[in-house]
């Protein structure tokens, strides 16, 4: 009798174990699932595609004596801009830029607000461009006849634009009003003045207040 009873004991006891282990089987399995989940090595992500597409700048100048020059390499340096420079067809000479004589080039073509003086070459493509910095020097508190040529000379329609000029001392004042008005399309960001030695930290305190990068 106590045979019989061990046995049915031992019976009893066997089917529990394999009751319980039935039972905890699909927990283990959901954990060992959500565990093998987030350790799963994610598709790598191209850099491309992580980054936001940004806008494409151009950053155009005409300068007469070089000191345009190195304020438009600052800022296109800085900004990882194209860099374009507005020549004209007709170089200026020291004679063209005598301010004090009212018979010189630049004299007559600022007396005149429809001289368009030529430029030499174009902005290859300039419907990629989303955003255009112009820079030129201060004649006469505005800005070259030269650029009113470059602004006429393309679309500018939804594109975003801002002007920078160099100066001994005249400030920005309304140097870019003409140009305003021939490209009225775009949307105008604050000009800015600058010393011809300016340094690199001062144009870029310029540019990165506009928000354009």
């Amino acid at each position: 009798m106590k045979k019989i009873v061990t046995l049915l004991l031992a019976v009893i006891m066997v089917l529990s174990l394999a009751a319980c282990s039935g039972g905890n089987e699909p927990a283990g399995n959901g954990s060992n699932a959500e565990s093998s989940q987030n350790n799963a090595v994610q598709p790598e992500t191209s850099e491309e595609s992580r980054t936001p597409e940004g806008s494409k700048i151009l950053v155009a100048y005409f300068s007469a004596t070089n000191n345009t020059e190195g304020v438009a390499q600052k800022l296109a340096d800085g900004l990882g801009a194209d860099l374009y420079e507005i020549t004209p067809e007709q170089p200026y000479t020291d004679e063209d830029l005598d301010y004090g004589n009212s018979g010189s080039r630049s004299s007559v073509e600022m007396d005149d607000p429809s001289a368009r003086p030529a430029i030499s070459g174009s902005v290859e493509n300039m419907e990629q461009y989303d955003v255009v910095l112009i820079g030129y020097p201060i004649w006469w508190g505005e800005a070259p006849r030269i650029m009113s040529t470059f602004i006429e000379s393309y679309d500018f329609s939804g594109k975003t634009l801002a002007a920078y000029c160099t100066s001994a001392s005249s400030g920005f004042g309304n140097s870019d009003s003409a140009l305003r008005s021939a490209a009225s399309g775009a949307e105008w960001l604050s000009g800015h003045r600058f010393s011809a030695g300016a340094d690199s930290d001062e144009v870029m305190e310029w540019a990165n207040g506009l928000g354009i990068n």
